[in-house]
């Protein structure tokens, strides 16, 4: 008796992995082996650095940050530590956004915190 095999759903698996390599390069998007590797390896990539990203743009707040306050005359450790002192809860996302967008606003923020 013939081995039995889910050609159908197995067809439908590969059809997914193919759609999720549209675009790779060369047999990447074309072998099913090295598709698979790629498609599994590109969806860690997107897992682990889902988490990067938050750390990524920290970064990027507290970088445009430190710029804006050593134009008004301080360091960002000292205008964190001074907002914390004078009850003032503003994030980080918004303080930088200040920072490009409206340094008057920015300005008047480190005054305070002073």
């Amino acid at each position: 008796m013939p081995r039995s095999v889910n050609k159908v759903a197995a067809h439908n698996r590969k059809k997914k992995y193919f759609k999720l390599a549209k675009g790779y390069w060369g047999a990447r998007s074309k072998v099913w082996t090295i598709a698979k590797h790629h498609v599994e390896k590109g969806l860690q990539y997107a897992y682990r650095d889902r988490r990067v990203k938050k750390r990524t743009f920290r970064s990027l707040w507290i970088v445009r940050i430190n710029a804006a306050a050593r134009l008004n005359g301080t360091t960002y450790s000292r205008l964190m530590h001074g907002l914390k002192n004078n009850n003032i809860s503003i994030n980080r996302k918004i303080l930088a956004d200040l920072a490009m967008n409206q340094p008057e606003v920015f300005a008047a923020i480190a005054q305070q915190a002073r």
